[in-house]
């Protein structure tokens, strides 16, 4: 479902930069980082085999030796930072409104609004 769910926010990206429906294209980008960002390894994770080179000091050996494998989301993961970039929102769009700046305030709740339609795809699928 994890898979299904990525394409389907591809694929409006791509349907909102078309339309030039600036909200949406913002919301999804932003939602898509976030997820690649968690699925990145954390920085402190295992080094790959450093070389003994005179050359090039601290070189990965071997091809695709400085790769490390990303995280792999489960569906409830995916659900959490969906669920998170809305809050995100929500809350800053509260703020905003509290200054009196409605304008932005309305922008992240219409951001909010967009990936709403992905808890529900995702709790339908």
């Amino acid at each position: 479902m994890t898979e299904q769910l990525r394409t389907l926010m591809r694929r409006d990206l791509m349907t909102a930069l078309k339309a030039k429906d600036a909200v949406a294209t913002t919301a999804i980008r932003s939602l898509l980082a976030a997820i690649d960002n968690v699925e990145a390894p954390p920085a402190d994770s295992h080094s790959p085999e450093v070389a003994q080179n005179e050359h090039i000091a601290g070189s990965a050996v071997g091809l695709g030796a400085a790769e490390i494998e990303r995280r792999q989301l489960t569906d409830a993961d995916l659900q959490s930072v969906i669920e998170a970039e809305i809050q995100e929102r929500s809350t800053a769009a509260t703020e905003y409104e509290r200054l009196g700046r409605d304008d932005h305030a309305g922008r992240l709740r219409a951001e909010a609004e967009v990936l709403q339609r992905y808890v529900i795809s995702h709790q339908e699928g």
